[in-house]
């Protein structure tokens, strides 16, 4: 039997999904003209920035972002074109590869930061009251947990 939403529950789905793509959209877009990158190459420029010695193996950076190896393969591909990030074999195992951070990578995300975090508090944390910023997080982290699996220990 098909439990149909009621109006609460319709207008709150509604709006959280449109919402949420308009947002996405809006970081995406600010994102792209601030600093001509997608979020995925920066989503992977702060994960390597944050790793020790820069260094992720590929599979890590996967497990990361939620993603499917051949997309992260085809992500660094084109970090690696654009000089911001190189792939390298690791010395104890040759079937493994990681990517690692240069310093032109770290330059590019030295200068996208302060546009996207600027983008991320003009469209979302500016707008909302400390207590539903709070509720927000909350409600970030239980859907979390529901739906995607802890990310590997560091």
């Amino acid at each position: 039997m098909t439990r149909w939403l009621n109006d609460e529950e319709q207008r709150s789905w509604r709006a959280y999904g449109l919402a949420s793509r308009l947002l996405t959209d809006r970081l995406e877009r600010d994102l792209m003209e601030a600093a001509g990158m997608p979020p995925t190459y920066y989503e992977l420029l702060v994960l390597l920035s944050e790793a020790p010695e820069h260094t992720m193996r590929m599979s890590e950076l996967a497990r990361w972002t939620h993603s499917k190896p051949s997309r992260i393969t085809h992500a660094v591909s084109k970090l690696e074109q654009a000089g911001w990030v190189k792939r390298a074999n690791l010395p104890s195992d040759r079937r493994g590869w990681v990517a690692v951070l240069t310093e032109s990578g770290q330059a590019a995300l030295a200068a996208a930061a302060p546009c996207h975090v600027e983008s991320v508090r003009k469209h979302l944390v500016d707008v909302l009251s400390p207590e539903q910023l709070r509720q927000l997080g909350d409600i970030g982290e239980t859907l979390l947990a529901h739906l995607a699996p802890a990310p590997p220990e560091s």
